[in-house]
């Protein structure tokens, strides 16, 4: 008698568990589906790269930088390439502050304008000339779909695809397509984010998996009792 009070006790448990959470286990079901229906790469927009060989810098040793010492912030890396047919130096402070340098005379180089912005697009992007518009965001106020301190360029592409150029780095930062903003839209419902779309552990994420494997639980109890008492029943 005590084991069949615990069961039925487990069985009302395990209907009123199964309301409560299974809402959230048909979303992550769902979600997770449609994020696994594409390859990661081709959500990433990697596919509309254009692949191109770094071009040889000229011969000799180019030019140092002529960095001032006094209230220059310490240099976390710097690194030279061509880049447009000159040789372009990058250096990235310890604050995360980023500035491009001649590399034959050492001059500092002016942020990216939108018609360098434009061309770099045309020649990196499939599809890249066909711009419906380009906007520039400062580092604070970024678009949702970008979500980096960097100040850059978006290139919206007529096909729904926005491409984010560093005004300071002068590289392509990102690429967003339509399907990657579903695919960010399903990530913040998977986790249960969608203000942020970034913590993956919140009281209410861990509450409701907790609760789903607690009813999964249960209905596996209930489900090998019910087998051992119909083997009984029909041995009887």
């Amino acid at each position: 008698m005590a084991k069949t009070s615990i069961m039925r006790r487990l069985a009302k448990w395990h209907i009123w568990l199964g309301w409560l959470v299974g809402v959230p286990i048909v979303m992550w079901t769902a979600t997770g589906l449609f994020m696994v229906a594409k390859p990661i790469e081709e959500v990433r927009g990697e596919h509309l790269r254009i692949e191109s060989k770094d071009a040889a810098l000229p011969p000799g040793n180019p030019a140092p930088i002529a960095f001032q010492l006094t209230g220059t912030p310490p240099v976390r890396s710097f690194e030279t390439r061509m880049e447009s047919g000159r040789a372009i130096t990058r250096v990235t402070y310890m604050d995360g502050r980023i500035e491009r340098f001649d590399a034959v005379s050492g001059d500092a180089l002016d942020p990216l304008g939108e018609a360098e912005a434009r061309e770099l697009v045309a020649s990196q992007i499939v599809g890249g000339d066909m711009v419906a518009s380009v906007t520039a965001f400062d580092a604070e106020n970024v678009p949702f779909d970008f979500r980096r301190p960097l100040p850059v360029w978006q290139v919206a592409l007529e096909d729904g695809t926005h491409v984010y150029v560093g005004r300071d780095t002068g590289r392509i930062e990102a690429v967003r397509t339509r399907w990657w903003r579903w695919f960010d839209f399903m990530w913040g419902l998977h986790i249960m984010d969608l203000s942020e779309r970034e913590d993956t552990s919140h009281p209410i994420l861990i509450a409701f998996a907790a609760l789903s494997l607690t009813g999964a639980i249960f209905g596996c109890i209930l489900m090998f009792r019910r087998r051992k008492a119909r083997a009984k029943t029909v041995s009887a």
